[in-house]
């Protein structure tokens, strides 16, 4: 199960530069349900979601490097590509009421800095191990809008809509999210 929000950014991290990447890029074979490939870095998987925004079954496939290749080959709209930050959120905050999370715990951040067409679109996502705290998390001052029901921010309708980019880029109205 995946459990994670999704937000749009103020601004950068000013020490960026020092946490460790990954460059990623995926394509989608299809949208319902969500079927998509990855290289990442030198990795190479098939992804299966199911239905959802903030939660949803997620499964993993690896391949290797023919199979992404043949795969990516049949895709369908634009190959995403992205650098993604891993960036340690300790100490996170939630609401009041949420119980209190042991002192040595933290969470990461996944910033994701996106290659052209979709430059300059940058996203942070935050996985979750439940629900709960999830919807009881409060974001750090550097995140913007929460756009976890938003789908135009979602990588499978940026990948197969046409002119999806020009649309999120033009920072869509979020009242419908």
């Amino acid at each position: 199960m995946e459990i994670e929000r999704k937000f749009t950014i103020k601004s950068l991290p000013d020490n960026l530069d020092d946490f460790p990447f990954h460059h990623i890029e995926q394509a989608y074979l299809n949208v319902d349900p969500v079927v998509r490939v990855r290289k990442e870095d030198n990795e190479y998987y098939m992804t299966y979601k199911g239905k959802g925004m903030l939660a949803r079954e997620e499964s993993n496939l690896g391949l290797n490097k023919d199979a992404y290749y043949h795969l990516r080959n049949k895709a369908d709209g634009n190959i995403i590509s992205k650098k993604r930050y891993l960036i340690p959120l300790t100490h996170p905050g939630f609401k009041a009421g949420f119980p209190t999370p042991p002192e040595d715990y933290s969470l990461t951040i996944e910033l994701d800095v996106f290659d052209p067409p979709f430059a300059p679109l940058i996203l942070a996502e935050v996985e979750f191990g439940s629900r709960e705290a999830a919807e009881a998390f409060v974001p750090p001052d550097w995140f913007d809008e929460d756009v976890t029901y938003c789908k135009e921010y979602h990588n499978s309708y940026l990948a197969l809509t046409v002119n999806s980019a020009a649309k999120v880029l033009d920072k869509p109205n979020l009242a419908h999210c």
